[in-house]
């Protein structure tokens, strides 16, 4: 019997081997909610684009931008405490090569122009979902902001003694304009 640091394992070898090769890296549940919600703020992308370094989940090219969304274990996200006992050697040479990958074809992308956004599965969890997406809609907001020229900037406010009052004591406000007499109404 195969232990998780702790956790029985319930399958033998075989079966564990089985499970494991059967573990796809498309169309995941974290994948398909980033997915959906970029379609719905209106944003088009395309899908695993070959051309590009590591094969981004997720290319913007009007944007120029990509969107890789890495599954906490199999890319070694610092969330992810547990790590297989059994083959821990080769699970961890395995998970610091994934990174090693990550992050070379990261700075391929960045060299060649492209905003590179990293969205974890750990972030998309029901009880961060909500916050995560809009950290990835303020990040492609600057993007587009930055891509169509368009500069934040920071407005000046008057000093206060200088700067105009709601309600100002002094001032007196009149009507320009005299009303008009009331006509009578013919019955």
């Amino acid at each position: 019997m195969v232990t998780l640091q702790g956790m029985a394992d319930r399958m033998t070898r075989e079966q564990r081997h089985r499970c494991m090769s059967r573990i796809r890296g498309r169309d995941t549940k974290p994948e398909l909610v980033v997915r959906r919600w970029l379609w719905h703020q209106g944003f088009r992308y395309r899908l695993y684009v070959k051309s590009l370094p590591g094969r981004p989940d997720i290319v913007m090219r009007k944007w120029r931008t990509v969107i890789f969304v890495n599954g906490c274990f199999w890319h070694g996200h610092e969330c992810q405490r547990q790590r297989p006992a059994t083959n821990a050697q080769f699970w961890q040479d395995k998970i610091t090569r994934n990174r090693e990958r990550d992050e070379r074809n990261q700075a391929l992308l960045q060299a060649a122009g492209w905003h590179v956004i990293v969205v974890w599965e750990c972030q998309l969890s029901p009880k961060r979902r909500v916050e995560t997406l809009r950290e990835l809609d303020l990040a492609l907001s600057r993007i587009v902001l930055q891509r169509n020229g368009a500069q934040p900037r920071a407005y000046s406010l008057p000093d206060a003694e200088q700067a105009p009052m709601a309600a100002e004591p002094t001032a007196e406000y009149t009507c320009s304009v005299k009303p008009e007499p009331k006509q009578a109404k013919n019955e």
